[in-house]
């Protein structure tokens, strides 16, 4: 049985939350395994939340903008060494890329990764050692457990699951600690605007929110979303901007909210993750392709390409996921520094196998048969981006593991 498994999804953020579904998989078909990821460095804290040993930052991003300084080769040396360190027994590429692929490459263990009919850049699949048949009108989270599944010689059982490991999620800003009133998290913001919500929307919702006596927070990642927050802020005593948040702060926050309502983005997808109670808002990219409902009752898909959803329709949605009430929809924070009984009855996921190591294992009570297929969503990378890439991750293959004695 394979000992050590490493495992390449390099971005973006919600992707590498559904791909981190495997890690659930493989624990339970592997005990014993020890899992490494790569991830860019934006991302790394989502695989390690989820419960992965080692994540190697991985910085194509900034390198690429910056191939000509010598430092950003300098770092592409020491990201070559650390992919070195350890001899894998399985190297799974679940990024489906030329980049990945040579990442993979240029690590010692068995290469797998999809095969040519299953892959969106083919050329990726001369790299591999073993190539995997993964249908593509799978949902994208089902898509990697297959994948994975197949490399290491075990069946998925059931729907996606994460364990998430919730110590890590605190803060030490006391303006990032979640209010004791009950709250919502809308997330506006989003890499295209394509896929931005109209703010008058958005300010509807915050203003039907306040009827109800919830408040809201507003978080952002740079200054054009700062921006929009205020403006959505602005002429409402129940919003709040909160300040620039870590990824485990957020998810600190995403997980003990009410309920969150966000665009087709990654926090939108890690809130659904972690079991909170979420509406995901579809305007210019189909939920067919990568929507949250294939994670259970609690999150729902609404809208799709050129119809966004009604402020009402949003409205209801979230107010109807965050009310069931069923046995594994109840959960107690207690033990937590939250308020005896808060989250008892709120629509909330149970909290099941917790123990002095804060681990939270998340099933979702039912799961929806994905359709479509997710390869549309993307285009293909342009040649310039793609001659930039090989160029780049190239250099981790200057010498092959043949030629290093694998």
């Amino acid at each position: 049985m394979p000992a050590s498994i490493l495992i390449i999804r390099t971005s973006s953020l919600g992707d590498v939350v559904y791909a981190s579904a495997v890690l659930h998989d493989i624990r339970r078909a592997l005990p014993d395994a020890q899992i490494d990821w790569v991830a860019e460095e934006a991302f790394t804290s989502a695989p390690q939340l989820a419960g992965a040993r080692r994540v190697i930052p991985f910085a194509l991003r900034r390198w690429r903008r910056r191939w000509y300084d010598p430092e950003s080769w300098r770092e592409l040396a020491a990201f070559r060494r650390a992919l070195r360190e350890t001899r894998y027994d399985i190297v799974i590429d679940l990024n489906e890329q030329v980049k990945s692929a040579l990442i993979a490459r240029a690590a010692f263990g068995e290469r797998h990764g999809f095969n040519r009919a299953s892959i969106r850049e083919p050329l990726a699949c001369s790299l591999y050692q073993v190539t995997h048949a993964v249908p593509r009108t799978l949902h994208f989270v089902e898509r990697c457990r297959r994948l994975a599944a197949a490399a290491l010689n075990y069946l998925p059982e059931g729907p996606p699951r994460w364990q998430w490991t919730l110590e890590k999620t605190g803060s030490s800003n006391a303006l990032l600690t979640p209010p004791e009133t009950p709250y919502v998290v809308l997330l506006h913001a989003t890499s295209r605007d394509d896929k931005l919500w109209p703010e008058d929307r958005w300010h509807r919702l915050i203003q039907a929110c306040r009827e109800r006596r919830l408040r809201v927070l507003l978080p952002w990642g740079n200054a054009e979303e700062h921006a929009r927050s205020e403006r959505l802020a602005a002429g409402h005593d129940n919003a709040r901007v909160p300040p620039k948040a870590s990824l485990p702060e957020l998810g600190a926050l995403l997980k003990q909210a009410r309920w969150v309502a966000g665009v087709d983005t990654g926090l939108t997808h890690w809130s659904a993750a972690l079991g909170t109670p979420t509406v995901a808002i579809f305007t210019a990219t189909s939920p067919r392709q990568l929507g949250i409902g294939i994670q259970g009752a609690h999150a729902v898909d609404l809208g799709e390409v050129g119809a966004p959803p009604e402020v009402d329709a949003v409205l209801t949605t979230a107010s109807a996921v965050s009310a069931q009430s069923p046995a594994h929809f109840t959960r107690s924070l207690r033990g937590r520094g939250c308020p005896e009984g808060a989250g008892e009855g709120d629509g909330r996921p149970p909290l099941q196998g917790e123990g002095e190591d804060g681990v939270l294992v998340y099933p979702p009570p039912s799961a929806s048969p994905p359709q479509g297929e997710r390869g549309a969503e993307r285009d293909a990378s342009s040649q310039e981006r793609l001659r930039l890439n090989q160029k780049s991750v190239g250099a981790l293959t200057n010498a092959s593991p043949e030629q290093e004695g694998e």
